[in-house]
């Protein structure tokens, strides 16, 4: 009885710290004006998905996984080299990179990354605007950026846009999933178990402007697999621009 009144004391102090989300989450948004018809002639660099894959720990702790991160990322990579024809216009692999130009990548898909959940906490969860959003989101501008030094991305010279994806995924451990279950049964409380985020995003190589992005903080597919992988690349390059027919998809899903 002791160990359940501690994890349901626990169960409420996470919830005090990360309270859920009521409002409704919008999870795609276009820079206002920007278009990219199918066949326009634009080229797009694609750089590998930043991966990060781990478990959740009972206290809701990220501990990263190296097989697991491993394979994420080949089956996000398999999967998303079968996509790209669909993304329309011309498709750039991104050069590998050594040295400070892999460094250099690392930061930009960190920032990404980084500006990608501010959007999504303070941009598509309506309630929970910026002041300085709220007045631009009645005018419809999606005005978020980079900065202009993605310029100097190896490959960009030769592209019009990049495309970032990154992705992670922490899955509940057994104590987290005990505390779940806890929480509900007891004070009825909801706890996460799990975080699944993904977010796409297609940024102009001379400005650094995002002009389109799709983010989600609960994303499907299980990426340790390749048919879940197929099923989050799907998701993640919904409704991109300019895409033409997307290639049947799987035939199992896992989530």
């Amino acid at each position: 009885m002791k160990k359940r009144a501690r994890l349901v004391a626990a169960a409420m102090t996470l919830a005090a710290l990360y309270p859920q989300p009521a409002a409704a989450q919008e999870h795609t948004a276009v820079k206002a004006g920007f278009a990219l018809p199918a066949n326009s002639g634009k080229t797009i660099l694609v750089f590998r998905p930043a991966v990060r894959v781990g478990a959740q720990s009972t206290g809701g702790l990220f501990e990263p996984n190296g097989d697991w991160t491993d394979r994420a990322r080949a089956n996000l990579e398999a999967a998303l080299a079968a996509r790209q024809a669909a993304l329309g216009n011309i498709v750039l692999a991104a050069p590998v990179a050594f040295g400070d130009d892999a460094r250099l990548v690392e930061e930009y898909q960190a920032l990404f990354g980084a500006l990608s959940r501010a959007v999504i906490g303070y941009q598509f969860f309506r309630g929970n605007r910026l002041p300085t959003k709220k007045r631009e989101n009645k005018a419809g501008v999606f005005d978020w950026s980079l900065g202009s030094g993605v310029s100097a991305l190896p490959g960009a010279k030769d592209a019009d846009y990049a495309l970032f994806i990154y992705d992670k995924d922490a899955y509940g451990s057994t104590g987290r999933k005990i505390l779940q279950i806890f929480a509900a049964l007891g004070p009825g409380i909801p706890v996460k178990s799990g975080e699944h985020a993904g977010y796409a995003g297609l940024v102009d190589l001379r400005s650094g402007d995002v002009v389109w992005l799709n983010a989600d903080l609960a994303m499907g597919g299980d990426v340790r697999t390749p048919e879940g992988a197929q099923k989050r690349i799907g998701q993640l390059l919904e409704d991109f621009p300019g895409s033409t027919a997307a290639p049947a998809a799987p035939a199992a899903s896992t989530k």
